[in-house]
């Protein structure tokens, strides 16, 4: 055959330490049909300070793989909410093997079409919380590769159409593939008049949606005669490919007819006929390919006795399983993003009659709802039994309905098909099914009712029971409870929902509550956290008694907002906010950083120049609100205000030191009493804020932070300046005869001088 190599790539994406599926990377790849092998390049590198991470530390990558939706991953292998199905995905962990680069391969033989997601993350870590930008962090960066080789021009099979072959000797095997429409029960491949050195030394194998594999459904040729091989209740609306290969070492050409036969399940007693006019009778896709030159569109040559291809006469064979029922279709209702309710006709109570299923669709649509979550709840009607031990089983199956026989719809399960199994009874009312990241496509509800007897669950005999059935797509599993926030993710432009939990708790839906803080200990952090902010109580009596008004009102802000930014910020349901958590962390931070603004500038000693130190305060005020706004978490946008601040105290304090020729402040008690420790303080605070935080001991490290800052406040504040001395009688100046007398204080410009009086008269 012809291959054709098509080659996708992704910008690389920085990993982080895994919390929730909130903390992963996802990467959606889309694999075109008839791909013969898929092959994954996963390039992983370090990356510190903008240049390569050599002494960044090794730390495994681990891959998830799955087709149709994102994986549902557990790798701290947490419990997850009842009722809910996990569907599998393939792991992959990456070890380095370079100091900075490290490079995996994943293969994939005969992949099924469509959408692959990939999920990346690193191991969770200690949680460790750093100030943005105080060093530079180790980042791992994660670029997958995608490699696919398809195969073009497959011959296709028609149904009830004998296609011929001769395989030369050079060739192993051919490659068909025939498209199974909706309702089609059955699907029988067989091999006709095979002709070779050592009788028909072939393999048949079968496979849905791509290529067959070693382990496909096979059948040996030398060993069945005739060569059939029949694959039940197909997935329907989808490609089926039929391999025929030979075994190693046959020499010689041999020469086979194939054909396929579909059993049509909506008429049990006809099989599909050999020839249609057109695809639109088979449910066929136009961009189909061609079978040895036969144009989809129009209608097959009349047979001749010379021609290669000819209808084959079809077997009728009536058994339970090749009959199917009516589906009835849901109505699909969009709330929001991935927030549908499938409405039934009709509904939302049904009737499950005694001799028949009754069938459901749900149709998912491609990408847009696969990052949610489906939700099925089956809640039977106990009146409606009259007293029957009545079981009615639901079977919720993707892309073909399960209602062959009695045992499947107790099972659930065929042998090459498995589906989700609900149950309803009178003891039982009630049944939920929850699927995370479901496939897209249809699915199909098969309800039965069955009557317990001392032999198993046979037909029930003129009961008709009433089911309430409620079908829906959600975001997240019951909201993520409580003690989670169902967060709306988006990668490239595909969206996916995922719960981020808090206050202990783990899990898909936040209810594994194994790490869970209690009641008691989330009331003891807020508390903490609240109350430690009454330690600003005593800078404010200092500032107050001191005449610092301006400083003690900004204490009394920043003590304020604090104290309800930490009642709000807490993370379990011990909460309380008196405005939006932004304006409430928007005036902490702000309220913190005006702290040490005013501080240091009062240490500075700018009073007498009441326009100047009026000026800064204003400009602190400015330049912290805009450092603010730019990034709340930046160190140097928060760290430059303040050293500017303390480079107005040095200059102050430096000038005052020259003029005097004595150090300042003067007093050796000053240095050792309050300078000396309040610096000390301050610098454990920031050490503590910088180097020691963690998530876990937050509540009192964070705690004894406001303390140490609130204390440092109190010992650097100044005291109270002196009131200057008066000064003297100006000199009396003389003119023209006259003694000019001249007011002190309207000189000093402690009075109006409209108002002033004369202490003095004057005479000539």
């Amino acid at each position: 055959g012809l291959f054709v190599t098509d080659y996708f790539t992704r910008t690389p994406r920085k990993l982080s330490p895994f919390r929730s599926f909130a903390s992963i990377e996802l990467f959606h790849f889309h694999i075109p049909e008839d791909t013969v092998i898929a092959v994954w390049n996963l390039i992983t590198f370090k990356e510190q300070g903008g240049t390569f991470g050599d002494q960044c530390p090794d730390r495994s990558i681990t891959v998830y793989f799955r087709s149709g939706a994102p994986s549902v991953i557990n790798p701290l292998h947490t419990h997850f909410p009842r009722d809910t199905a996990v569907p599998g995905s393939f792991a992959l962990t990456l070890t380095w093997t370079l100091p900075n680069r490290t490079t995996g391969v994943f293969n994939v033989t005969s992949p099924l079409p469509g959408d692959w997601f990939l999920a990346a993350h690193l191991p969770k870590d200690e949680g460790k919380i750093s100030v943005k930008g105080l060093y530079e962090e180790c980042q791992y960066l994660f670029q997958p590769q995608l490699i696919v080789q398809r195969l073009v021009n497959i011959a296709v099979l028609y149904p009830g159409h004998v296609t011929e072959q001769s395989m030369a000797p050079h060739n192993r095997s051919c490659l068909y593939k025939v498209f199974v429409p909706s309702y089609t029960s059955r699907v029988l491949v067989e091999v006709l008049r095979c002709r070779g050195a050592e009788g028909c030394p072939l393999w048949l194998r079968v496979r849905a949606k791509a290529p067959p594999l070693h382990n496909s459904t096979t059948l040996d040729c030398r060993e069945h005669t005739p060569c059939q091989l029949a694959q039940d209740l197909p997935f329907w609306q989808h490609w089926y490919y039929v391999l025929v290969e030979k075994h190693p070492g046959v020499p010689g050409t041999i020469s086979f007819q194939v054909t396929v036969q579909l059993t049509d399940c909506s008429r049990p007693s006809l099989a599909r006929p050999p020839f249609l006019p057109s695809s639109a009778s088979m449910n066929m896709p136009h961009s189909f390919g061609s079978a040895g030159g036969l144009a989809l569109g129009d209608s097959p040559p009349p047979t001749s006795p010379n021609d290669t291809k000819h209808p084959v006469p079809i077997p009728v064979t009536s058994h339970a399983g090749e009959r199917c029922w009516p589906v009835r279709p849901t109505l699909r209702n969009e709330l929001d993003t991935f927030s549908v309710h499938f409405y039934i006709f009709f509904g939302p109570n049904v009737s499950v009659p005694p001799d028949r299923p009754a069938v459901f669709v749900i149709n998912l649509l491609p990408v847009l709802d696969s990052g949610g979550v489906l939700n099925l709840e089956l809640r039977l009607n106990v009146s409606s039994l009259c007293g029957e031990n009545v079981t009615v089983f639901g079977c919720l199956n993707h892309e073909v309905p399960l209602t062959s026989s009695d045992n499947t719809s107790v099972t659930c399960e065929t042998e090459s098909l498995a589906g989700f199994l609900l149950s309803v009874n009178a003891t039982a009312s009630l049944s939920r099914l929850r699927i995370p990241y479901p496939q897209t496509g249809s699915w199909y509800l098969s309800l039965r009712s069955l009557c317990a007897t001392e032999h198993g669950f046979e037909p029930c005999t003129n009961v008709t029971a009433e089911v309430y059935l409620r079908a829906y797509l959600s975001p997240c599993i019951n909201d993520c409870g409580i003690y989670g926030q169902c967060k709306l993710l988006r990668t490239n432009n595909y969206l996916y929902a995922a719960c981020e939990c808090k206050a202990g708790w783990n899990g898909w839906g936040c209810t594994d509550n194994a790490e869970a803080f209690s009641y008691g200990f989330q009331l003891l952090s807020t508390l903490l956290l609240c109350l430690s902010n009454v330690m600003f109580v005593p800078p404010v009596a200092i500032a107050v008694r001191s005449h610092y008004l301006l400083e003690a009102a900004v204490y009394i802000f920043t003590m304020f907002f604090s104290t309800f930014y930490h009642a709000c910020d807490q993370p379990g349901i011990v909460v309380f906010c008196i405005m939006e958590y932004d304006v409430l962390q928007f005036c902490d931070f702000l309220g913190s950083l005006m702290s040490v603004w005013v501080t240091v500038i009062a240490m500075a000693r700018l009073q007498p120049i009441v326009k100047q130190a009026s000026v800064l305060y204003l400009l602190g005020a400015m330049l912290l609100s805009m450092a603010l706004q730019m990034d709340r978490h930046g160190l140097w946008n928060l760290l430059g205000p303040s050293l500017f601040a303390l480079g107005i105290m040095a200059v102050a304090w430096t000038a005052r030191t020259i003029r005097r020729r004595h150090c300042y402040p003067p007093t050796w008690k000053r240095w050792a009493f309050y300078l000396c420790p309040g610096a000390l303080i301050a610098a454990a605070a920031v050490l503590l804020y910088a180097f020691v935080e963690t998530e876990e001991n937050y509540f009192y490290i964070h705690s004894i932070w406001h303390l140490l800052i609130a204390g440092s406040v109190g010992f650097l504040l100044p005291p109270r300046a002196k009131p200057s001395r008066r000064l003297g009688p100006l000199p009396r100046r003389k003119g023209c005869g006259y003694q000019l007398c001249v007011n002190e204080q309207e000189e000093l410009g402690l009075v109006d001088p409209a108002v002033a009086s004369i202490n003095s008269i004057c005479t000539s």
